[in-house]
């Protein structure tokens, strides 16, 4: 059994600048009038335990280099995983011939000097973890073991996994910008099937951080994972009506995602999204904020700088309830005559403003309705709205859990379910890029029977 720690170290800083260097270099060789490139290496170990006996042991080494080259406004983009300079030029070469062979584009372009940052903070994103294999196996093992020492009734299991990732990515462009930083991100977790009179019922748990100080134990997420299939036990379908639905933390998560998909650039300049023109409109209640905090120290979201260079800022996307911007890039952003809100990539830690009641407490705001804790399928249409997907959960009456619910279906249009929130929890799970607490709607359909 390997005994080192099983991933290669990052290349030194200085390499990766030299690479990007050669690779802008040789576009001006070949004619190019402005080019981008990023350099990008990664290493990681992911191990699944299935009861007690190792089903999975992977090492992952990932290199790759990317370039945009532009020729005035026609741009042509290639990438390849050899870094040797014979390569480097192939690449540049491949890039250039599509742009020779591109149309122009007026809104094609680098990111506006301006724009790229100048002093970029070290955001804390780098802990590595020297985890040896086998002590990543023992690990996985006593998550699994939690799980399946919970009861008798959890009779099977679908694994306890470990894995931890180190990388680094370096930007540069023709601008004179050239910037990236290491990060890290490690995760455990576990699934299990519990079982009771023939019927089964699976759920999981699972913790990640760029520290690994700052994971779940492994008893506590294999503790977790049990009792979540514990609870799955008895599971009844509903009749078809319209009740207050409320959304667990980490599937409230994915509705503030769906808005987020409404506002991004490409979106609304192809007129695809049901939330194009609503700047300074109201799309959720009068109480909710929701706000980017792209530099919190060792925050899964955080970025000093997005895909092009742009420095990332503090700002809100929604205030009092109004739409108070876009996401955009620098592309999207020029479609639409605006200015690149420095989300080329994605957002950078977006927090909903939680509220003042916990779980139990919004439980009883919500009376009589469906708590939901599991989400299936993506029936999500973002040019109107519609919203329909598989779910399971918990019938609630007078504030207290009555049952599980499985196979039903809640439908209704994102529009006005954003607006119909009535409550925010201060439960937020914070395992992502996006933090959020417990959302309740006013009201959803419900179909089952």
């Amino acid at each position: 059994m390997e005994t080192t720690h099983p991933t290669a170290p990052l290349p030194a800083r200085e390499h990766l600048e030299n690479l990007v260097a050669d690779i802008l270099a040789e576009a001006r060789a070949q004619g190019a009038t402005a080019a981008e490139a990023a350099v990008s290496f990664g290493s990681a170990l992911s191990i699944t335990v299935r009861l007690g006996e190792v089903e999975t042991l992977e090492h992952h080494r990932q290199r790759g280099l990317g370039v945009t080259v532009y020729f005035g406004q026609r741009r042509g983009s290639a990438s390849t995983a050899d870094w040797r300079a014979t390569a480097i030029r192939d690449t540049v070469q491949s890039a250039c011939a599509i742009a020779r062979h591109t149309a122009a584009d007026p809104c094609a372009g680098l990111a506006d000097p301006d724009r790229l940052a100048q002093d970029i903070p070290d955001l804390d994103l780098y802990h590595p973890w020297p985890l040896a294999a086998e002590d990543a196996i023992a690990l996985a093992r006593e998550c699994e073991a939690a799980a399946l020492a919970l009861d008798p009734r959890i009779r099977n299991s679908e694994g306890g996994s470990i894995a931890t990732h180190t990388g680094s990515v370096l930007y540069g462009n023709s601008h004179g910008f050239c910037g990236g930083y290491p990060t890290t991100h490690h995760s455990l977790s576990c699934s299990v099937i519990a079982q009771d009179h023939g019927e089964m019922q699976r759920n999981h748990w699972y913790t990640a951080a760029r520290d690994r100080n700052d994971l779940e134990t492994p008893v506590a997420v294999g503790q977790k994972a049990g009792q979540r299939a514990l609870r799955r036990l008895g599971s009844r379908r509903l009749s078809t009506r319209q009740v207050p639905v409320l959304f667990a933390p980490e599937l409230a998560r994915g509705l503030i995602g769906h808005f987020i998909g409404a506002i991004r650039g490409g979106a609304l300049y192809r007129k695809a999204s049901f939330l194009l023109d609503r700047l300074g409109t109201p799309v959720f209640p009068e109480f909710m904020t929701i706000y980017e905090r792209p530099h919190w120290p060792k925050a899964l979201g955080s970025a000093p700088f997005d895909n092009e260079g742009v420095a990332t800022v503090d700002r809100d996307l929604v205030a009092g309830g109004l739409l108070q911007g876009y996401v955009l890039d620098s592309y999207s952003a020029r479609r639409l005559g605006m200015e690149t809100t420095g989300n080329a990539g994605g957002t950078h830690n977006l927090i909903v403003e939680p509220g003042p009641l916990g779980q139990e407490e919004l439980l009883c705001q919500l009376d009589t309705g469906l708590w939901v804790t599991e989400l299936m399928g993506h029936g999500i249409h973002l040019v109107t709205g519609d919203y329909s997907r598989g779910a399971a959960g918990f019938w609630v009456e007078k504030g207290q859990i009555q049952y599980p619910v499985h196979e039903v279906t809640i439908a209704g249009n994102l529009n006005e379910m954003f607006q119909g929130i009535v409550a925010v929890g201060n439960d937020l799970d914070v395992r992502g890029g996006i933090r959020c607490g417990s959302l309740l709607l006013e009201r959803m359909t419900v179909a089952g029977e």
